[in-house]
């Protein structure tokens, strides 16, 4: 179905700024509004710019913005809400009256509903069949739109991962590039909009579709971009190596690079692994991915897992002693384990953010397996059972992502050789890696206060991408 958010030229004129600052919109709608579930299709919004009317004139009205309903929300007795995530300007303007409107290729039915939803002021809402005959007439009338539309209507239906080995690799990947994001304050609609890549092999990212930039802007992002990734350009050459790189460039000038890298079929692969450096501190936390099972919500301790963590302290010892108050950390536990909890039918219960789970530093795991709370069920048994029911206290999404945020987890004065050394030693020994690094001229002070900063942030972004094209081509 289509939402219509009809405003007038000077309300638009009025909050063009803000939109373009925060590519998003809260608006308030009637109860009354007929929402059928049984209306399908995406759930787009349509934001529309009307002139003030003139006498013996007809509608002068112009298509501007468009967007996805990211939630409903109740703002009162009488008005519930929409929130519009992401929502993105039109590359042109696209009249919808008159001669040369759209509206006029529309089937008197359909646009007769159009203009009952579409009134001065107000949020309306009109049958999918309304929007799929609007986007033919975009898509024909104004090819540029296209890649929007494409990258909208993608975010707009989430995957929905089966159990599968490729599924649940894929899943796992997605889950780390969304921390990622978190965790560098970008957009997470900058990596969302994903189609299932031609090869189960492939890197999660393979199948992200980035957003369209305009003209003006793509040189800019080649000339930047292409100097990104000297470290992992070779693995982009290779035939056994999938790896495909995302380059997002802020406003302020920071740069993320995320890359992902499989060198092994889905279903010899161990696990997936997610690193974060951040340059200007040469700091960099690890996450391996552990699931747990969906019915017992808990996971036994093997000795792969206890080998595993011998790695991982092994890991730990790439970083050095704290120098200056900016190399401070908590603890000297850069390595952590994330068990994540993903549903068993994930078509009732799709995770649409990050997978419920514990974070747990290494020396916590070593701590829980030496204590009773971790043993199996019968009281002489010597397994080990890490769980919810097992782990009173671990840290969650959202603490773990502030920590790292604001530079009290991490190594100290670990170099870029050596994330790509460790990089290529957990690639070799079967696991998938997303690893992103941020790159910025951003002071300490400056980091923390738009760590700390709640208001309304930019989300312009460019987004490049580099990847390798599937066999066979």
């Amino acid at each position: 179905m289509a939402f219509i958010v009809t405003l007038s030229s000077d309300e638009l004129d009025a909050n063009q700024d803000k939109f373009r600052i925060q590519q998003r919109l809260t608006k308030s709608r009637p109860k009354s509004l007929n929402i059928d579930a049984s209306l399908d299709g995406p759930p787009v919004v349509l934001l529309i710019g009307e002139a003030p009317s003139q006498p013996g004139r007809d509608r002068s009205r112009w298509l501007t913005w468009i967007g996805i309903v990211a939630r409903h929300g109740t703002v009162g007795a009488v008005d519930k809400s929409i929130t519009v995530d992401p929502l993105r300007e039109c590359m042109e303007t696209i009249p919808l009256d008159g001669p040369d409107g759209i509206l006029n290729r529309l089937p008197p039915p359909l646009r007769q509903e159009f203009e009952r939803a579409s009134l001065l002021g107000t949020v309306g809402a009109c049958s999918d069949a309304v929007w799929r005959a609007l986007e033919a007439l975009l898509r024909a009338a104004w090819p540029a739109l296209g890649p929007l539309l494409d990258w909208l209507i993608a975010q707009a239906d989430p995957p929905v991962f089966g159990n599968g080995p490729a599924d649940r690799s894929w899943q796992e990947q997605r889950d780390a590039t969304g921390s990622l994001l978190r965790i560098a304050d970008f957009p997470l609609s900058a990596l969302a909009a994903w189609q299932r890549p031609l090869s189960e092999d492939a890197p999660y990212t393979a199948g992200l579709i980035p957003q369209p930039v305009e003209h003006s802007l793509i040189d800019y992002d080649v000339r930047v971009a292409g100097e990104a990734f000297g470290m992992f350009s070779e693995w982009q050459q290779g035939n056994t190596v999938r790896c495909d790189i995302h380059v997002l460039h802020d406003a302020s000038g920071r740069r993320l690079e995320v890359v992902n890298v499989n060198a092994t079929p889905v279903e010899s692969r161990l696990g997936t692994d997610m690193l974060y450096y951040h340059e200007p501190t040469k700091s960099f936390v690890f996450v391996q991915y552990k699931r747990l099972d969906p019915e017992t919500r808990s996971i036994y301790v093997d000795k792969r897992l206890r080998s595993q963590l011998d790695r991982l302290e092994e890991t730990a010892r790439l970083s050095s002693p704290p120098t200056q108050p900016s190399e401070w950390r908590l603890g000297s536990d850069p390595c952590f384990v994330k068990l994540a909890y993903w549903p068993q039918n994930t078509d009732r219960h799709p995770v649409q953010g990050l997978a419920p789970g514990m974070y747990l530093p290494v020396s916590y795991i070593r701590l829980l397996l030496e204590d009773d709370c971790t043993r199996g069920r019968r009281t002489d048994s010597t397994a080990r059972v890490l769980g919810y029911d097992q782990v009173e206290r671990h840290l969650t999404g959202t603490q773990f992502i502030d920590l790292v945020k604001h530079g009290l987890a991490g190594t100290v004065g670990t170099t870029r050789e050596q994330l790509y050394a460790l990089v290529k030693q957990r690639v070799s020994t079967g696991h998938s890696v997303v690893v992103a690094t941020e790159s910025s001229e951003e002071s300490v002070r400056a980091r923390q206060t738009r760590t700390r900063d709640r208001g309304a942030k930019r989300r312009t972004y460019l987004h490049r991408t580099y990847k390798q094209d599937p066999p066979g081509r």
